[in-house]
This record gives C-alpha cells, structure tokens and sequence, in this order.
C-alpha cells in the first residue's frame, strides 16, 4: 500500500541562511528525486525548490514502518546536502503525511504559502518541477494525480476568487500609478534611478507596458548595463541626469543614496526650461521608492511635477494585501473541497486492494474446503455438489460483505490503521501488482467512498 510524505521547509520555518544550502536547481531537483527513490520504502519523488521553499514530495509503500524509514533516510539526505546533522535540520523540518501532505501542495500551489500571498509565479513552478520530475522518470500514478489536482486547485483560486488580482508590490504599484496618471506608457520616456533590485523590477514591469527606460547610475554601472540590454533600454551616468530630466516623462527612482539626488532647486530649473522649449514639454510625474528619499519633497509644490513616495506607495499596497486577505477564506474553501476529492480517490486507492485481497482470500478457503471434502460425498450427485458449493460461497460472500461496506466507508484518518489490521488479521499479501493503482482510479471514479471530513492538521515534526 502507498502513502503520501512530504518534507520541507520555507520561509515560515527556517531562516534564508538555511534556506539557501537546500536550494536545488532543476536538475539537481531531478537527480535528488532520484537519489531518493533509490531508498527501499520510496517508490516516486518530486523536489520543488524556490527561494522561499524547498519540499520533497514522497509516494512510500513497504511494510510496516516504511513511512518512518523513508522520512528518516531523505532526511538524511538533505542533511548531507545542507552539511548539517539530522537532529539539527529536524527542528526546522516539516513533515505532514496522506491528505496534509496534499493539503500542503494544494496550499503552495494556490499561493496561500507564499511571502506575498496569491502570487501568480509559484504554479508555474510547481508545473516545472512535476514535469522535471517526470522527464528524470521519478514520477508514478499516484505522484502525478497530487500535482495534477494540485494545479488544477490552484487554477481554481486564481479563477474562482480575486487573491492575485491586486498588485502588491512596490514596482508593480508604482507602475499601475503611472499608468493611471498618463493613460499608456508607450513612447513615453522613463528614466530609472538606480540599478538595484528594486529597479531591475520596475524595469521588469515597464517592459510589460511597452516602455523604454534610461538608466541613470554611477554605481554598479556593469549592472545597469546588463538591466538595459535586457529591457530594451540604455545607460547614462549622474552627470547626465539634469539632459534627462528636460525629456522624461517619468522618474522612477530607487537608489541608496543617503542624500537626495534630485532637489528643488536644481527641478525648478529643468521645469523653467521644459516650459520654454517649443512645443513645451508635458508634466512630470516622480515617483520616488527609495529610503532614505532620493527627490526632495519640495519638488511636489512645483507647477507641471506630481511627486509619490514610499509612503504614497505603500498604502496602496497595504489596500491590495487587505483585498487578498479577504479572498483567503474563500481560497482556503476550494482547497478543502479538492482535498474531499483527493481524500475519496486517495482512500478508493488504498481500499480496493485490500477488498480484493479479502475477496481472494475468501474464495481460496472455499476451494481448499471443498478440495479437502471432496472424498467424503461419494453418494453426492452433481447438483448436490453444486449446491454444497453455491452455499459455501454464499456464507463466505455474507460473512465479508459488511466488512466490506465498513472498509469502503472509512474516514481518511481511520482507514489506514484498520487496513492494516485487517491485512494482518486475515494474512494479506501487501505486494498488490502495480496495476492496481491505475484499477483503483479508475473504480474510485465510478464508486467514490463517502468519506468524512478530512481533518485541518499540518503535521510539524518535533526535534
């Protein structure tokens, strides 16, 4: 019989210092699904690696005991990769199992995990890391039915409620403010102050609008380089910002200057000249992002210039972040209600081998009863036997069918310890053929186990 396990960390649990030393690449991702199911009890494998979360996805079968075996053998070996011990790595190490562990990649997936909650990108990483996992032949049945229905959850949010509509970064928003106070960003003249993170997502953001930006930076010049020839846009250095600024239409800026770059008076100067060139010049809008601030306030009082900062920024952020909170519980209804899904098909997959196993068994005891008495109804004609037969079936048939009902009415969080009894009661083989998974999708989808609600626990493994 197989199981769900899966190991993680992320930003919730574990320092970025951490972090970082389990941070995969995609084909070290692939070569670590691999590594992992060279373990006896691990039969499939996905790695999902972003800069917030490392999780290994584990399919485990075995007898009893392999989940502890397999959590303790991959724990082993992202302990080696992290160079730590696993004693220290178990303290930031979380570890749900069955339907929690899918409730954790649905949950992931749809974005209720994330830094920034709804992001768009994390399904799509999810995507590249099953479809590695499958190119490296990692991947099973039951594997790829987790991530497809986990992909098909997180499309559901996104669809479903409105937890990534709003922008809820500061670049995004300060193009959304741009794009509202001019109408369209195309042929318009951006200049960029500054050549850091922050700028390279601003960039990032005003190539999607169509615009061309200058850089203007002194320092990390090779990296405003590199910014330009990506976006589509050039450099300049400090000294050419006042030629700049007779031009722009807007001024981006996020430096780390500990002094502003552009003051009042030097503006009021550049405002004079745009005001006496023929045709004039349009407004200027400023948006300054930087702390400590890069634009002088006093810039805002003059005529044609329209001044946002941080501040300014940040409340709208701050309103976006409150309109995908409020999403957050009708998000968190549709992963539940795909759980419920996963839950039936997981518990048809687990039951139905055990109920054939049972019915076999049944039909074996009648055949060796039978064979064991054949001898003694020599006066028995035919149709004697044959009854004598049918009733035999017919007790054993009787006598399994209410266990039967009860197994397939299982609640998710009983099903498991009573299979096993039942397999050790009545001395079931547990190396069902493989084949058996895809028979029992396929039977789950016609006779589904109504099964109860699926517990809210996610599991965190105590050091």
């Amino acid at each position: 019989m197989s199981e769900l396990l899966a190991l993680g960390i992320s930003h919730k649990t574990a320092p970025v210092a951490l972090r970082e030393r389990l941070a995969f690449t995609e084909r070290e991702a692939s070569e670590f699904a691999l590594q992992a199911t060279a373990s006896t009890e691990v039969r499939e494998a996905v790695v999902i690696s972003t800069c917030n979360r490392t999780e290994v996805y584990l399919v485990v079968g075995g007898e009893g005991g392999a989940l502890v075996n397999a959590e303790g053998d991959v724990l082993g070996l992202l302990a080696r990769r992290a160079g730590i011990r696993p004693t220290e790595l178990a303290q930031e190490i979380y570890s749900p199992r069955n339907c929690d562990a899918a409730r954790q990649l649905y949950r992931v997936t749809a974005g209720l995990e994330s830094m920034i909650v709804g992001e768009a990108e994390i399904q799509g990483q999810v995507r590249r890391a099953h479809e590695a996992a499958m190119r490296a032949g990692s991947t099973g049945a039951l594997s790829n039915r987790l991530f497809a229905a986990a992909l098909t959850t997180g499309k559901r949010v996104r669809t479903e409620t409105e937890i990534g509509s709003s922008r809820v970064s500061v670049p995004s928003v300060a193009v959304d403010l741009a794009l509202s106070v001019l109408g369209g960003l195309e042929e318009r003249h951006v200049v960029i102050l500054g050549a850091g993170e922050t700028s390279e997502l601003t960039a990032r953001a005003l190539a999607e609008q169509g615009a061309g930006t200058i850089f203007v930076a002194n320092r990390h010049a090779d990296r405003a380089l590199s910014l330009a020839q990506r976006f589509g846009g050039s450099v300049v250095g400090l000294d050419g910002l006042p030629e700049q600024l007779l031009h722009a239409d807007i001024v981006l800026s996020s430096t780390s200057s500990p002094h502003p770059i552009v003051g009042r008076e030097e503006l009021e100067l550049v405002m004079r000249q745009r005001r006496e060139r023929s045709p004039p010049t349009r407004s200027l809008l400023l948006i300054d992002i930087a702390v400590p601030r890069d634009i002088d306030a006093g810039c805002g009082e003059l005529d044609g210039v329209t001044l946002y900062d941080i501040d300014d920024l940040q409340a709208v952020v701050a309103r976006n972040l409150g309109t995908r909170a409020s999403e957050i519980p009708r998000a968190e209804e549709i992963v539940e209600e795909e759980i419920q899904r996963f839950a039936r098909w997981l518990g048809q997959l687990e039951v139905l081998p055990t109920v054939s196993a049972l019915r076999e068994h049944g039909n074996a005891l009648v055949e060796q009863v039978l064979a064991e008495n054949s001898g003694r109804w020599e006066a028995a004609s035919p149709r004697d036997l044959a009854r004598i037969e049918a009733v035999a079936r017919a007790v054993m048939s009787r006598l399994l069918h209410e266990p039967t009902i009860r197994l397939r009415s299982l609640s998710e969080e009983r099903g498991h310890a009573s299979l096993e009894l039942v397999r050790e009661l009545f001395g079931l083989r547990d190396d069902e053929p493989t084949e058996s998974v895809d028979r029992a999708e396929e039977q789950a989808r016609i006779a589904p186990a109504q099964l109860a609600e699926v517990h809210d626990l996610q599991r965190r493994r105590q050091g």
